[in-house]
């Protein structure tokens, strides 16, 4: 049976977010950049902002441990927009495909609650979306089960009705467990022939 409803992550499958494009102008050495974002501004310490943490409260308990790096702590959330670095065309390509092939598309995603809506407001491609979860707001993140179960539940979905696609395969995983089909987004040609195997597009 054919899958009636497409769940997408966000980064790294619609949205192309790195915070590289913006440390990339504020520091003279790459090296200095990875030191930054492997020690200061790290990934362990945005996901917390993506569980719900205010952004305030991240960046000042920051600055206190590392004050001489205030400036730059402080960009990244004052500079966010600069992390954007477009949409995803292959991503966006098959999401408008599969709209127009009339399937019911979802959002689930592990972002901040504060910067979601500089992201609604640069990509036309969300308002093709019937629904979106998102973690900074649940205050729950990806892989933890509970998170599924909130837009499932939120929008009266069968698990066995849906494919979920997702850049990370932890995430993949959990939602396999869960009996929702899911495809591990590498590449935008493996993304169309897995949705093709299963009948998806033609």
């Amino acid at each position: 049976m054919t899958a009636k409803t497409i769940i997408f992550d966000f980064g790294g499958v619609l949205v192309d977010w790195n915070p590289r494009y913006l440390y990339k102008k504020i520091f003279s050495s790459e090296t200095e950049m990875e030191w930054f974002l492997s020690n200061v501004c790290t990934p362990e310490w945005n996901q917390a902002m993506d569980a719900g943490k205010p952004f305030a409260e991240g960046i000042a308990e920051l600055c206190q441990l590392f004050p001489g790096f205030k400036e730059q702590i402080s960009a990244f959330y004052e500079r966010w927009p600069e992390m954007l670095g477009g949409e995803i065309t292959s991503g966006v390509r098959v999401l408008s495909e599969l709209k127009a092939g009339g399937y019911r598309l979802y959002g689930l995603t592990n972002w901040s609650a504060e910067t979601i809506p500089l992201a609604y407001s640069r990509f036309g491609f969300f308002q093709k979306l019937d629904g979106i979860v998102v973690s900074g707001e649940e205050k729950v993140i990806k892989p933890d089960p509970e998170i599924f179960r909130i837009l499932l539940k939120r929008y009266h979905l069968k698990p066995e009705d849906c494919i979920f696609i997702d850049d990370n395969h932890e995430n993949v995983t959990v939602a396999n467990e869960l009996s929702i089909d899911s495809i591990h987004f590498t590449d935008p040609d493996n993304l169309s022939d897995e949705l093709r195997k299963r009948g998806v597009l033609s």
